[in-house]
């Protein structure tokens, strides 16, 4: 058994954007098949730029805040309580549009 609070995990930096913070509850290889399961904070007008992965389904659950998620040039408004589900080799980009930080749970899932 493991138990975390995201009080507790220190605060690193986005791959994607050095400005989005993210703390993680589960790292890569903790669980079979889950590469992380963490919490980012995007401020107001910070994106996680287009990106894809061949590997990885990744589930988002943006838990306060608002913003958009493009997903092969699909847009989806973000709002507390939505869910998206991104397939493999789906290109998507998070952009927090509000005037409050975005906060976002994730987790992805290896497919290969």
């Amino acid at each position: 058994m493991k138990v975390s609070s995201i009080d507790n995990v220190p605060q690193l930096k986005v791959s994607h954007n050095p400005k989005i913070k993210k703390g993680v509850l589960v790292s890569n290889g903790e669980i079979s098949h889950v590469t992380n399961f963490s919490q980012a904070t995007f401020p107001p007008g910070e994106t996680a730029d287009a990106h894809s992965h061949s590997d990885m389904t990744e589930v988002f659950f943006i838990e306060n805040g608002q913003g958009n998620i493009i997903v092969d040039e699909k847009i989806v408004s973000l709002q507390a309580g939505t869910c998206v589900v991104v397939e493999p080799n789906e290109i998507h980009e998070l952009k927090n549009t509000g005037s409050t930080d975005m906060v976002v749970m994730y987790f992805g899932i290896m497919i290969k």
